[in-house]
């Protein structure tokens, strides 16, 4: 599989190839594919958890790669897409199972928001923040 590059043709297709770059991403880490992961995240890539952690790029594909972190599942909803200018933000729900530091976390749903810049055309992720829906 190889990685989706921009097509600037219509906001349409480059909505819909941002959504199949996050799709993918999330296979990748729910895979552990942390060669593939590393692909997907910009080098200043940060992601703030669910409990309000700031994890740089190393620190979160570290720990995929190590199993403290674990995807079980994650399934995503309908994806909206914003574009601006090198730019998108996406947001979307989805239901996560996750083992985390050898402790299960049960099924739930969550938010996610993730910001996408062009990085030799293509779309590579540099902030995310997943929030719990309680």
């Amino acid at each position: 599989m190889t990685i989706p590059t921009v097509d600037a043709s219509s906001p349409a297709s480059e909505a819909n190839l941002l959504r199949e770059t996050e799709r993918a991403r999330l296979r990748a880490l729910v895979n552990a594919d942390i060669v593939r992961a590393q692909q997907f995240h910009a080098p200043d890539f940060q992601l703030i958890t669910p409990i309000g952690a700031a994890l740089s790029k190393e620190e979160y594909l570290g720990a995929i790669a190590s199993g403290q972190i674990k995807y079980l599942i994650w399934q995503p909803a309908d994806i909206a897409v914003r574009l601006y200018d090198g730019v998108a933000v996406l947001r979307y729900r989805a239901q996560l199972e996750v083992v985390f530091g050898g402790h299960k976390v049960a099924l739930n749903d969550y938010w996610h928001t993730d910001t996408y810049e062009r990085h030799d055309e293509r779309w590579m992720v540099v902030w995310s923040q997943a929030t719990a829906i309680n």
